[in-house]
């Protein structure tokens, strides 16, 4: 059924459960499929904003979130699930949408955590997601 399920996980998030990623866990399994289990990080692009941060600071963030997500991927994932670490930098949305675009992902099994409006039902990240993805997109209650 899917092959390969993308999986964005806000790791600042504090919390001991990330009901994507525990929604796409059996999904994987059942389909053998294999998760990307994504984290968008802030570009620091902009000279005006680099220059307040320490040289190398952008590298650093992004490695912190990968070790990060290799923490939360062998407490969350069972063996024999394959899985796949990403780590974008930029926009949330616009870094999940171009990494489905990439791995090709068949679903994007994300969570929302802010209740609300319509944008806010969702939360703006997902809601924009869901708009704009070329793939199916499941979006859990968080």
């Amino acid at each position: 059924m899917y092959r390969h399920i993308l999986v964005p996980v806000d790791i600042q998030w504090q919390v001991d459960r990330r009901p994507g990623l525990e929604a796409a866990v059996p999904m994987a399994q059942h389909s053998g499929a294999e998760l990307h289990v994504l984290t968008v990080v802030p570009e620091m692009g902009f000279p005006l904003v680099a220059q307040y941060f320490p040289k190398g600071a952008e590298e650093k963030i992004a490695e912190d979130a990968e070790a990060a997500l290799h923490r939360l991927v062998q407490e969350k994932v069972p063996a024999g699930v394959p899985v796949q670490i990403l780590v974008a930098q930029g926009s949330i949305y616009k870094g999940i949408l171009k990494m489905a675009e990439e791995i090709q992902a068949d679903l994007i099994v994300m969570a929302a955590h802010q209740p609300g409006s319509i944008e806010s039902l969702l939360g703006p990240n997902a809601s924009r997601v869901a708009r704009h993805a070329t793939c199916s997109v499941l979006v859990v209650r968080g």
